[in-house]
């Protein structure tokens, strides 16, 4: 039971640290400075990004996670 929520867990840090990366170099691409000082629209935008890549990841750990544990074992 343990080793499963530590895999749990772990699953799903990376997946929502690598979105949330994927979402940053996608707003470093297209422009947009996360760290810039207030809140203009750039800096939204970039916020916007990493939120959705955090969240996209984070879902597609848990897929990836229920799909290997639906995998019959030999």
């Amino acid at each position: 039971m343990r080793s499963t929520l530590l895999i749990e867990g772990i699953s799903d840090a990376v997946g929502f640290v690598g979105g949330a990366l994927v979402g940053f170099w996608a707003g470093r691409w297209l422009g947009l400075d996360l760290f810039a000082p207030g809140y203009g629209s750039a800096s939204i935008g970039a916020i916007v990004l990493v939120s959705l890549g955090g969240g996209i990841g984070l879902q597609l750990a848990r897929k990836w996670r229920n799909r290997a544990s639906n995998t019959p074992k030999e």
